[in-house]
Parts: structure tokens; sequence; C-alpha cells
């Protein structure tokens, strides 16, 4: 069970990831990458797909990576990974090779849900042994703002903007964290940057199993969710406690709700600090609120259905 003071003294022994990086004030993606390695033991080999995270981590002549570090294209972080992943095993079979060594993938939404999601498809029907991270912050922030299909309903991109026409994004996001459970693989996880002790715990069983693993985490835009830098993990902390962005896990096929909120708040309370999501608030929009709301609840449920069975 990680802890505040084990992930600290992890990062005491062995800088994984280094700060003096570029990436925004109030970005979610260094916390995550950050307590994503902290809660690995031993050496980690990571491939990384194009993205903010990419672009502010590695400007030339420097680096805040301090592990064997791939980049790779949009597309197949997933692909890259599980090439290492048997290269190693290969190694490890004619004895030139003895560490045990850990596999991770970090990718955004857009790299992930979309264009990637064939590459991810295919590395976990393989078995291959590795951790995936999605960095999902509901749209392609390091292009412009392009709505992905993260992208939750009603979020204004600059694809899919507000305006007199519609509101936003009028389609439902898709639930990737569903389809990669469809798969059938030992672990799968969703987890958040407000909750880093909970995506400790996620990552510490993700990487005990042998085969493939999955965690989809909700990370902060500050740029793309128009909040201010030192709101940008409270909000996704509202996210959380309004059921928007459920953490739960499914272990070996079993699901297990990993934080149920003291007390459920309104959806609106996710939305409104948010001003991506301005439109809705305008009156001729109220009834989208309360379809989003429905939605949220009905997911809910049917989690916490599939928790107690």
């Amino acid at each position: 069970m990680a802890s505040f003071k084990t992930l600290a003294k992890q990062e005491e022994k062995y800088k994984k990831f280094e700060s003096g990086h570029s990436l925004c004030e109030g970005c979610g993606l260094p916390i995550a990458v950050r307590t994503v390695l902290n809660s690995i033991d031993g050496p980690v080999v990571a491939s990384n797909a194009t993205g903010c995270l990419e672009v502010a981590t590695t400007r030339y002549p420097t680096t805040a990576w301090n592990i064997p570090w791939i980049h790779n294209a949009f597309e197949n972080a997933a692909a890259t990974i599980s090439g290492v992943e048997s290269a190693y095993r290969s190694l490890k079979r004619k004895g030139k090779l003895d560490k045990e060594v850990n596999f991770v993938a970090f990718a955004g939404d857009g790299g992930t849900y979309d264009i990637g999601l064939q590459s991810l498809s295919g590395a976990l029907e393989r078995g291959h042994n590795f951790l995936y991270v999605t960095l999902d912050n509901g749209a392609y922030m390091n292009t412009g703002i392009q709505r992905s299909s993260a992208t939750p309903k009603g979020a204004s991109t600059t694809t899919e903007p507000a305006g007199k026409v519609t509101y936003g994004k009028e389609r439902q996001r898709k639930n990737l964290t569903e389809i990669v459970v469809a798969h059938g693989i030992p672990f799968v996880g969703q987890a958040a940057v407000s909750n880093v002790i909970d995506l400790a715990d996620k990552v510490e069983k993700a990487v005990s199993k042998d085969g493939p693993a999955f965690i989809n985490v909700l990370s902060t835009c500050q740029l793309g969710w128009r909040v201010p830098p030192h709101d940008a993990v409270d909000v996704a902390g509202k996210g959380v406690d309004s059921c928007f962005w459920p953490l739960y896990e499914v272990d070996e096929g079993d699901y297990h709700v990993t934080y149920t909120p003291r007390e459920k708040i309104p959806v609106e309370e996710w939305l409104k600090p948010q001003k991506r999501f301005a439109a809705l608030f305008k009156p001729e929009n109220s009834g989208v609120i309360e379809e989003i709301q429905q939605e949220v609840d009905e997911d809910w449920e049917k989690l916490q259905s599939r928790a107690s069975e």
C-alpha cells in the first residue's frame, strides 16, 4: 500500500523523472508521471507518444527523464514498448540479461482513444508484459485543443466550438477504460491526479501482473480546461467527487470501486469552474447539464452493480 512517505522516499532514492521541464503551471502530467515512476521499484524503460509530455520534457539538449526513454509517434506507443519488451524476453531466454525490468508506455487521450487504439489493442491481445498509462485531459491539447473522442459532452474545443449553432461537443466521450476491460487483460484501472495514493496503489498492482496492464488517468490541462493553474488539480477532484470520473479497477476480471465520495456532488460543480463548458450555463442549454447528470448517475449505478457482483 502506497503512502506519501513511501513515494517521497522513492523520489529521494532515485529520481526517474526530474524537474526543470517546461510543462505548464497547473498541468497534471508531471504529477501523474512522477507518481507512476515512483511507484515502481527497479529499472524502468518507457515509451512516450508525441504530445505535451514528450515536447516539454525533452527540449534539446536537456531531458527530464532519468531512465531509458523512447520517443515515438502519436499512434505507436504500445507497439514500441511491446517491441522492446519482446527483445528483453529474447535476451533473457538466451542468458544475455538477468535483470528484472518494467516497461511503461505513456500517451495522451488523442494518441490512445483515437489514432493509437489499434496499436494498443494489438499489444494487449498479444499479451506483452507492460503497463500502458493514458494521460487523459480530454482533447488534443498539444496541437491546438482539438476535440478527441475523449472530449466530454458539452466541452468547447477549437474543432467543435461553442457558438450560435451548438454548445460544443454534442456526443458523449468514448469509454476507453471499458473497451480495454473487454480485452480480458490482468489489470485495468481508472485514476486521477487529484488522488495520487490511489494512482500509486494501482501502479503497484499493475506492474505485479504477468501480462498487460492499463491505467487511464484524468490529468488536468489548465489551458484547455480554461481554469486558473492553482485550481486545476482541485477541479480534477470535482470530476472524481461528482462520479463523472469514478476511481475503480478491474483486477483479474473483478470490479472494485477504489474511492467512494463521502458526498457525491452534482456534476454541475465539476463543469462550472471550467470555461470550456461555459455555454452549458446559458438558459437555452440548461437541459444539457441535466442530460449529463443523468448519464453520470446511470454509469455510476452500473459500476456499483458490477463491483457488488
